[in-house]
């Protein structure tokens, strides 16, 4: 077990910039609240078995943020009540059918690049433009572009794959 400084020592160095990331990637901050919270709890009940040969404690705790964050992509989802009398049997067909594109279309996230799935997810998800992801990634627009229309024909190679 972990003793409770360290926790304290790790959270104080690791925290904003795991925010940071975490809310460049989640526009609503309640979300990104509690996604940094989880990913907090992770890195404590696993930190017993980080491996400092592998990587150093800053690449290990990067990779359980993204990780995390493609999670909460692929498991959020967005609900909302269907009007009276809509639910016939071909909503219910439609509505299953979408849902297997969503696993799917999360599958197929897992196939890209670190880069292009980051872009594909801000661009999609979050809504914001090529050119702010291209200033916030730090990359020309140009490569922004590029690698988003590559990212996208990857997507629906993979996507095809899955026979959505």
């Amino acid at each position: 077990m972990i003793d409770l400084e360290r926790r304290e020592e790790i959270y104080l160095e690791y925290q904003e910039k795991v925010l940071r990331y975490v809310r460049g990637k989640i526009s609503n901050p309640h979300d990104a609240e509690d996604l940094v919270s989880g990913i907090f709890t992770k890195i404590y009940e696993n930190l017993d078995r980080f491996d400092q040969s592998k990587a150093s404690l800053s690449t290990w705790i990067y990779s359980i943020t993204q990780h995390t964050v493609v999670d909460w992509f692929r498991t959020s989802k967005s609900y909302c009540e269907l009007p009276e009398g809509l639910s016939s049997s071909e909503d219910l067909e439609g509505s299953l059918l979408q849902d297997e594109t969503l696993e799917a279309l999360a599958q197929a996230l897992e196939t890209l690049q670190e880069r292009e799935r980051d872009l594909i997810i801000l661009h999609y998800y979050s809504g914001y433009t090529l050119k702010a992801i291209a200033e916030s990634m730090g990359i020309s627009y140009t490569t922004a572009k590029v690698t988003h229309k590559a990212a996208l024909g990857r997507l629906r190679k993979a996507m095809d794959g899955y026979g959505a």
